[in-house]
């Protein structure tokens, strides 16, 4: 048995996000802690996102207030499938003194996030003084024919070698998405994110089709919630990237396991969580098996209060940087 407790956080962030969705000036969601007869502390984090397809944070707070103040490993075996977000902050906190399979040691690059609009541009720039050659923009925000000619205006900006990431957060119609991928198809896109709305009438065939007529690869992103999410997109024989945000998706463990089998190629990704759950996913990231891609984890730094943010942004995550993620600081910055 485990005595088991949380706090609530809502942080404000340092610059509102602008996705296709709208600005997102805040994170909510909850801390989780747990503390074995030894005393042994370990934590975990639930951040729900919502509009993603997750439980909310009031739905998260109240199945946690229902627990009590003790729990067990069976306690995650009663917890509802669709309280992924939970599942995962619990799963992180039982098993909190894992680092990562003991395999990899190796660095693992980070995509730069740049902002949406013209200010990519000058961040663009600075990124690539800092080192970084993976760069993710977000698009579908501003007008469209404006962003089909800063596309250009960006990757002039780029150094040589360099990898774009087009994230669309699935605010495209299929005319849309097929103008960009005609683009795309003769520059230095490494791939095209959510072009489609996930659940939207017919979207799957859209999907299939953009990534089978198209050289340029399609990612799943609002596409993928949960471990069916990812076999039903395997067994519909998708071909192209899947993005991963291991803090939303409950089991990723054996999501994870999937995808190794089907020889997938993956993308973990951060979903603007604390450093609490950013560990937590960025172990699963240094225990993957399969071919590096650049994480999606270069947003720090993210919030106001800095003690919730991750490690200094650098072009790389090293297993030693993870490690030294203080969860206990992040906890307590909260009381």
């Amino acid at each position: 048995m485990f005595h088991f407790s949380f706090r609530r956080f809502c942080l404000p962030f340092r610059f509102p996000v602008r996705t296709a969705h709208g600005l997102w000036a805040e994170r909510e969601g909850l801390l989780l802690r747990l503390v074995d007869e030894a005393g042994l502390a370990s934590y975990g984090e639930a951040a729900p996102i919502p509009w993603f397809g997750t439980e909310t944070v009031d739905e998260a707070a109240e199945l946690c207030r229902g627990l009590g103040g003790q729990v067990s490993k069976e306690t995650l075996a009663n917890i509802p499938a669709r309280y992924a977000c939970l599942r995962f902050g619990l799963s992180s906190a039982f098993d909190g003194q894992t680092l990562a399979d003991p395999q990899n040691k190796k660095a693992l690059p980070v995509a730069a996030l740049l902002p949406a609009g013209r200010s990519a541009l000058e961040q663009a720039v600075l990124k690539a003084e800092a080192g970084f050659r993976t760069y993710k923009w977000k698009v579908g925000v501003a007008d469209n024919a404006d962003e089909l000619v800063m596309l250009d205006d960006l990757i002039s900006k780029l150094p040589d070698g360099a990898r774009l990431r087009l994230d669309a957060n699935g605010a495209w119609d299929r005319r849309r998405a097929e103008r960009w991928l005609e683009l795309c198809a003769e520059r230095p896109v490494e791939f095209v994110e959510q072009p489609i709305a996930a659940g939207a009438k017919g979207s799957e065939d859209f999907m299939l089709g953009l990534a089978n007529d198209y050289p340029t690869p399609i990612a799943l992103d609002e596409s993928i919630v949960s471990a069916g999410d990812v076999a039903h997109w395997l067994e519909l024989g998708w071909p192209d990237f899947i993005v991963l945000k291991p803090a939303l998706l409950g089991d990723a463990t054996a999501i994870i396991a999937q995808l190794q089998a089907a020889k997938t190629p993956v993308v973990f990704s951060s979903a603007l969580e604390t450093a609490v759950g950013a560990k937590a996913a960025l172990r699963l990231a240094l225990g993957f098996g399969g071919e590096p891609r650049a994480l999606g984890f270069g947003v720090w730094p993210l919030f106001q209060d800095q003690r919730f943010d991750g490690p200094h942004l650098m072009p790389f995550i090293r297993p030693q940087d993870v490690a030294a993620m203080d969860e206990e600081v992040v906890w307590n910055a909260l009381s």
